[in-house]
């Protein structure tokens, strides 16, 4: 690591690297651009995350971060909430409404079913789910989860578990490579992934 000649910036740099991404040498660059900012700047700057921080909060329907009780998606009388979109995180949920294609609803499940990391269906966010299920009309389930061993065993547990109260169950068609985070995928393909998706079969 570089020479630092304060313990404050030091400080600083420590926190900055904690963030995932972040290296030491590119907090030092973040911390250094930001003492060339003024006092009002950076006083914005760390009120936003302050802020972020004691206020926002999960939609209590979707798990989707909200800055009140119901997310902006789950109050919007013109989506279709017969339709909900599961997946893995708020990634995910961000990188699908970029594709300005879908117009239903979504679940966010907060990880997937991965017995070898000790994370089982009661770690994810399903019973709030299943509620959801219950007590509305849901008629199409779309599975719009990572492409891989995890991402599959989810959606086996889960058609499971909904085939015989949900009409419809779907999952986005292959054109997310097996083994591909759903955040990394480009618009068009997750667009065409989702306009393509295919009845979901665990037989």
């Amino acid at each position: 690591m570089e020479y630092i000649p304060s313990k404050l910036l030091s400080d600083a740099v420590d926190q900055f690297s904690r963030l995932p991404g972040i290296g030491k040498k590119t907090a030092l660059r973040l911390v250094l651009d930001i003492i060339k900012r003024d006092e009002k700047t950076v006083n914005n700057f760390a009120n936003s995350i302050t802020t972020l921080k004691a206020k926002i909060h999960n939609c209590v329907i979707c798990g989707n971060l909200s800055d009140e009780e119901t997310c902006t998606i789950c109050a919007n009388p013109k989506r279709d909430h017969g339709m909900i979109c599961v997946v893995e995180n708020i990634r995910d949920v961000i990188a699908i409404e970029q594709t300005g294609t879908y117009h239903g609803t979504y679940h966010i499940l907060g990880g997937l079913i991965s017995p070898i990391d000790g994370i089982g269906p009661n770690e994810l966010n399903i019973q709030q789910l299943q509620k959801r299920v219950d007590e509305n009309e849901v008629h199409e389930l779309i599975f719009a989860l990572s492409a891989n061993m995890e991402g599959d065993t989810t959606c086996f547990y889960l058609s499971r578990l909904f085939r015989s109260k949900v009409q419809k169950i779907s999952q986005i068609a292959r054109g997310v490579a097996f083994g591909g985070d759903l955040e990394y995928t480009d618009e068009v393909t997750l667009a065409r992934s989702l306009e393509s998706r295919t009845l979901y079969s665990n037989e």
